[in-house]
């Protein structure tokens, strides 16, 4: 968010320099467009050096909040990373769907799924396990592009996302050139779970959107996932 901030700087210099240029022949005193630009590019700065672009996190999340799809996508987005997570049997401990509630719960970001990360990294794996909890959470991670991409056709979100894959593959030395094609193959597992899953999936877009505990969202998950185990059985 960082960048985003510094664009914003940029954009206010560019609109300083537009009003110095369009300010004669509009009548515009060059007081006002100096003034505010000043104002602007001082709260960004402030915001960048002192808050670490949170503020602008949180601007940005709330004039976006006022579009519907922009809502709907992100619990759309989330729903497909936390549904992946359960049924590959990764811990998750909250979710957020707004850069509000990701602030108060100390998170980074717009909005998220919290996962057990130490499940990954913790010393005492061994590593001939390594190879199969790294495409878990590749999985999960492409999941809310997966989810987003079913619902609507393609997906908005999901930059994070594609660098915490790739920072995890290169961690663990998969070559860059190769990265793509682990993507590639994590994107079509979440897809294809979350087609055989899909009335859990479109039941714990509800749940989250009440803003459901994560156990009654794990309730939730289960009950179907049940009743579709129930129904291949009978």
């Amino acid at each position: 968010m960082q960048q985003t901030t510094l664009n914003l700087i940029a954009i206010g210099v560019f609109g300083m320099t537009l009003s110095v240029l369009l300010g004669p022949i509009l009548n515009i005193s060059p007081t006002i467009p100096a003034v505010t630009t000043f104002g602007i590019l001082s709260i960004a700065t402030l915001d960048t050096l002192g808050f670490q672009g949170k503020g602008v996190t949180l601007l940005l999340d709330w004039l976006a909040s006022s579009n519907r799809e922009h809502r709907d996508r992100i619990l759309h987005h989330e729903a497909g990373h936390f549904l992946i997570a359960y049924l590959l049997g990764i811990g998750i401990t909250n979710y957020t769907l707004t850069a509000w509630e990701a602030l108060k719960s100390g998170q980074n970001g717009l909005a998220g799924v919290s996962f057990d990360t130490q499940q990954l990294y913790r010393n005492q794996l061994a590593i001939a396990e390594i190879p199969l909890t790294l495409d878990r959470f590749c999985t999960v991670w492409m999941a809310g592009i997966a989810a987003e991409t079913l619902i609507y056709g393609n997906a908005e979100g999901g930059a994070e996302d594609r660098q915490k894959l790739q920072e995890a593959l290169t961690l663990f030395g998969y070559p860059v050139n190769n990265c793509a094609m682990k993507e590639r193959w994590a994107l079509l597992q979440a897809e294809t779970m979350i087609k055989e899953n899909w009335a859990s999936y479109q039941a714990l877009v509800v749940t989250m959107a009440q803003r459901s505990s994560v156990t009654d969202c794990y309730q939730v998950i289960q009950d179907h996932f049940n009743k579709k185990l129930s129904e291949t059985v009978e």
